[in-house]
């Protein structure tokens, strides 16, 4: 700064957007206090005429300064248009100054009131450094405040004009020309790329979905002209909003920008997260700051990758295709455990149906060459080459399913009834090994642990676009502590995870998992849906 060295690259600057990614990276320090911060700014405020990343550093001076002089109440942030333009305030009902302390906050090395020293600490350059900055903008950065109640920053700058706003739509204009220039020659660098540098599409029939989204169409238009690619589906939206509303469509990852006015990369992130996990729905975020805090709070917000802008074309292609490849790679790792686990057929399962077969034997043939045949048809199913695809028939699925109770059947006699529901023609695709596991569970943990047996609902239903499958049982249900957790894989878990296991897969493949009911004494429901027609 002393040398002049600093130079801004001004260009018109969504100020709510700038305001939630700062807000969002401090979030951790207001977590520690008895603290709130508010965002009050219009979401149709006008563009700032500004450099993006040193606006980004001032509003972060100002609000970290506002944090740590504020251990309870209220930081607030709001801004207004004055004379053409934009006057944006901080204020916080923290320690407050005195007018001595006010009239040399901004010289270098002033740390404020000093008392406060040694519990606060650094070097005191934030505020010297924001004037100069605003000063660089054109415009003027000021306080106001009183010992004990709290400060008021408040600085100005110049509002973008319709000038400048057309000459950025120009400049992202030539950026899509000049990345189209450079296409062949990205392309043919690519080519040169080792294998496990590509998506690996074969088996999955379909192309990887990838979701955009940024509040600036013009950087999405661009952003979609440098990953243009036959090898995947795009799609675009302006807001992190509908990116929620759109999640249950099958994405193979989610590209999103940092800065956006009404939901911030960050806060879609851990929203992504609550629902998905880091491997179920891959997010690489793309910012214009690269400091080690942003970076930090993206990483922490449950991204799998950052991405500093200005970006470099193939280095985006390369990584979007490795954390694609990861997910697909888990995707495959879930249906081989699958087909794993039921090929691992329980030895007592296999004694028991023998004894079966072999006590018929002596007593009705018939039944017993039924059995023979259903368990026949059983093993043959278990150890089908389908079962490590993604998807099957969901007749498929039933003849396995219809075995295996027909087995169970014969085994337990009256204790078990199990009663078919399905609607006639439907035609579907679903995981391998999703319907099975699932009835298999019904009776081994839910009606078989009560002496007397029980009944199992299996309902196969055509809805508009998809088939709710619902298995139902009226055994011994499960308490609320049970219900939260059996979703939930634990470390070094060996069994009990064919229900985890299907749940996994149908989140990345459709979306939404299972949906489970239980109530202690009264039997356990669950289901999930699948779409109509589905293709592999």
């Amino acid at each position: 700064m002393k040398q002049k060295k600093v130079t801004l690259t001004k260009q018109p600057t969504n100020l709510l957007a700038a305001v939630t990614t700062v807000v969002n990276v401090q979030r951790f320090m207001v977590e520690a206090k008895n603290l709130r911060i508010e965002v009050n700014i219009p979401h149709d405020f006008p563009l700032v005429y500004a450099d993006e990343t040193r606006l980004g550093q001032i509003l972060f001076n100002l609000v970290h300064n506002a944090i740590k002089y504020t251990e309870e109440g209220t930081i607030v942030i709001e801004a207004k248009v004055k004379k053409k333009r934009a006057v944006i305030r901080v204020k916080d009902t923290g320690i407050g100054m005195d007018e001595e302390t006010q009239k040399r906050i901004f010289h270098p090395y002033e740390q404020g009131a000093k008392e406060h020293y040694h519990e606060n600490g650094g070097f005191g350059l934030g505020l010297s450094i924001c004037r100069d900055l605003v000063s660089m903008h054109n415009g003027t950065l000021a306080v106001q405040s009183a010992p004990s109640k709290g400060s008021i920053f408040t600085f100005t700058l110049p509002l973008a004009s319709s000038s400048e706003r057309e000459e950025k739509q120009r400049d992202a204009g030539q950026e899509v020309v000049r990345f189209r220039e450079h296409k062949i020659d990205e392309e043919v660098a690519a080519s040169h790329l080792p294998t496990s540098a590509h998506v690996r599409t074969e088996g999955l029939k379909r192309k990887p979905k990838i979701l955009i989204v940024d509040d600036d169409a013009v950087n999405l238009h661009v952003l979609k002209n440098i990953i243009c690619s036959e090898a995947y589906t795009i799609e675009a939206v302006t807001s992190g909003e509908e990116v929620l509303d759109r999640l249950d469509q099958g994405w193979d990852l989610i590209l999103a920008d940092v800065m956006m006015p009404s939901m911030s990369g960050y806060e879609l992130t851990r929203e992504i997260r609550n629902q998905f996990s880091i491997s179920e729905l891959p997010v690489l975020l793309l910012t214009a700051r690269g400091q080690p805090e942003e970076v930090y709070t993206g990483f922490m917000s449950g991204a799998n990758d950052y991405l500093v802008k200005p970006i470099d074309a193939l280095e985006l292609k390369v990584r979007i295709r490795a954390v694609i490849e990861l997910k697909h790679s888990i995707q495959e790792r879930l249906r081989m455990e699958a087909a794993w686990l039921q090929a691992q057929i329980q030895p007592h399962f296999l004694f028991n149906t023998l004894n079966t077969i072999a006590s018929l034997s002596e007593i009705d043939t018939k039944r017993m060459a039924a059995l023979l045949e259903k368990f026949g048809q059983f093993l043959r199913k278990s150890f089908d080459g389908q079962n490590i695809h993604s998807l099957v028939p969901i007749t498929h699925e039933l003849a396995l399913t219809e075995s295996y109770v027909y087995i169970e059947q014969e085994r337990f006699g009256e204790r078990l009834k199990v009663h078919w529901d399905k609607d006639e023609h439907v035609v579907c695709n679903l995981p391998p090994l999703s319907i099975q596991p699932l009835v298999e569970n019904a009776l081994k943990h839910g009606v078989l642990k009560k002496p007397e047996g029980g009944n199992v609902h299996i309902r196969i239903k055509k809805q508009e676009e998809t088939v709710k499958i619902m298995i139902t049982d009226d055994g011994v249900g499960m308490d609320k502590a049970t219900l939260n957790n059996v979703l939930t894989r634990k470390p070094d878990q060996v069994s009990g995870i064919g229900m985890l296991n299907t749940d996994l897969r149908l989140k990345q493949l459709f979306g939404k998992g299972l949906f489970v009911e239980s109530q202690p004494g009264k039997g356990t429901s669950i289901s999930f849906y699948v779409p109509l027609n589905k293709l592999e």
